[in-house]
C-alpha cells in the first residue's frame, strides 16, 4: 500500500537525497501510521471492554500513543526539511534523531504505564471474557503492526532516517505485544489460569527494552557517533582514485542530519608538484565526493617528499618500528629536519582511543626505541585520534 501511495503522492520518489522527497516519504508514513493506530486502539479498546483484560486495554493505548509517535514523526520531518537560516547555517536535519528521541521517550513512558497496571493485576485478578471477536480483533492487530513495522524499516533505510527506523521497532515490539496479550486472553479462556497480570509484566518489560534501543539509536547520532564504515571505505576510494593522492588521513565526518554532511581530510600530494594542478585537483574532487556521497568536502593538501632516498628510507623505517609498538598505530605527514649534531624525525601518530599509553609515554617509548639504532636521532610527535 505504501508503495502505491508513494507513486500516487511522492513526485520524483526515487530522488531519495532530496529534501522535498525526503519529507514526503515522511509525511506519507506519519499519516498512514495516524490512521492505522487510531483504528487499531479503537478495535483493542473495544477488545478490552468486552473480556475485562488489563493487557488488552493498555495495548490498546499503546496504540494511541504510537498515533501520538507518528505525529511527532510528521512534524519532525516537516521541520527538518526547512531551509538553513543565519541561526541554523546547517539546516535543520537533526531535529529528526530528536523527533525519534520523543517517541522512544514514549515508548518508555507506556512500559511504565503497563508495568504499573500489570502489578495492579498479579495483585487482583479478575476472570476474563473471551470471544471470537476479540481474537479476530488480536490478531488483526498483529498483522497490522507487522506490516507498519515492516514499510516503516523499509522507508527508514531506504531515506536513512533515525525516526522511521525508530518507530518500526516501535511497532515491532507492539507486536509481540500483542501476541503475548492474546496468548494471555486464550489460556484464560481454556484453562481458566488467569495470567493476564503477567503477561502484561512481560509486555512492559519488553516494550522498555525496545524503547531503550530506539533511544540509542537516535542519541548517538546526536551525541556524534563515527560515521559507517562503508561511507569512510568509499571517501577513500573517491580521493585515492585520483593518481596525484598519495595518501589521506585526519578524515572527520559532520553529520548534521541525513543529506546535511561535511566532511574534511588532509590529502598528502608531492611536494615537488605544480601547486596549480594539484589545487584543481582537489576541487575535482570535492566535486565528485558532493556528486557521489551527496556531501560537501573541505580536502586540505599536505606535501610530501616523494624523490627523496633519505626520508623514504627513515618513514618505512619509523612505520615498522611504531607497528612494533602496537600493530594499530600508524603515522603521516612526515618529513626530517637535518642539523649539525641531530636530526628531528617530525610525524603525527594516530593512536586508538583507550590506548594503553598516555600520549606523553608514546612518545617516550617510541624515542627510546629509536635511540637504539639512531642515537642521533630525534622525534617531534603530534598524537592523533581516529574520527573514523
Amino acid at each position: 500500500m505504501i508503495t502505491l501511495l508513494s507513486k500516487l503522492f511522492i513526485k520524483n520518489q526515487t530522488d531519495i537525497h532530496d529534501s522535498a522527497v525526503r519529507q514526503s516519504y515522511g509525511v506519507l508514513c506519519g499519516f498512514v501510521g495516524i490512521v492505522f493506530n487510531i483504528l487499531l486502539f479503537a478495535g483493542k479498546f473495544l477488545a478490552g471492554f468486552l473480556s475485562g483484560s488489563i493487557a488488552i486495554t493498555a495495548d490498546a493505548f499503546n496504540n494511541l500513543s504510537d498515533a501520538g509517535s507518528s505525529v511527532i514523526t510528521l512534524l519532525g520531518f516537516k521541520i527538518a526539511s526547512q531551509k538553513p537560516d543565519p541561526d541554523h547555517p546547517f539546516g535543520h536535519g537533526r531535529v529528526e534523531y530528536i523527533s525519534g528521541l520523543l517517541v522512544s521517550m514514549l515508548i518508555l513512558f507506556m512500559a511504565y504505564e503497563l508495568l504499573k497496571s500489570s502489578i495492579n493485576k498479579i495483585m487482583h485478578p479478575e476472570p476474563l471474557e473471551c470471544s471470537a471477536v476479540i481474537v479476530i480483533i488480536l490478531i488483526a492487530s498483529v498483522l497490522v503492526k507487522l506490516y507498519m513495522a515492516f514499510y516503516n524499516r523499509n522507508i527508514g533505510k531506504k531515506i536513512n532516517s533515525a525516526a522511521m527506523l525508530a518507530t518500526a521497532t516501535d511497532s515491532l515490539s507492539d507486536c509481540i505485544a500483542t501476541t503475548v496479550v492474546l496468548i494471555a486472553t486464550l489460556v484464560s479462556h481454556f484453562t481458566h489460569i488467569q495470567i493476564d497480570g503477567y503477561c502484561g509484566l512481560l509486555v512492559a518489560l519488553f516494550i522498555c527494552f525496545a524503547g531503550i534501543n530506539a533511544a540509542k539509536e537516535t542519541i548517538n547520532p546526536l551525541l556524534g557517533q563515527a560515521p559507517d564504515p562503508e561511507f569512510v571505505q568509499a571517501i577513500t576510494n573517491i580521493v585515492m582514485a585520483n593518481e596525484g593522492v598519495i595518501g589521506i588521513h585526519d578524515l572527520i565526518v559532520h553529520n548534521y542530519g541525513p543529506g546535511r554532511v561535511l566532511i574534511s581530510l588532509h590529502a598528502e600530494v608531492p611536494a615537488d608538484g605544480d601547486i596549480l594542478s594539484l589545487h584543481d585537483m582537489i576541487d575535482m574532487i570535492e566535486h565528485e565526493l558532493k556528486d557521489t556521497l551527496h556531501c560537501s568536502a573541505v580536502i586540505h593538501m599536505d606535501p610530501v617528499c616523494v624523490d627523496d632516498e633519505e626520508t623514504a628510507q627513515l618513514k618505512s623505517f619509523m612505520q615498522t618500528l611504531i607497528r612494533g609498538i602496537d600493530e594499530r598505530l600508524t603515522l603521516h605527514d612526515f618529513r626530517i629536519v637535518k642539523g649539525p649534531t641531530h636530526t628531528n624525525l617530525i610525524f603525527d601518530v594516530v593512536v586508538p582511543y583507550k590506548f594503553t599509553y598516555s600520549d606523553t609515554q608514546i612518545t617516550q617509548l617510541i624515542q627510546e626505541t629509536l635511540s637504539a639504532t639512531h642515537p642521533n636521532h630525534f622525534v617531534v610527535i603530534d598524537v592523533d585520534r581516529s574520527y573514523t
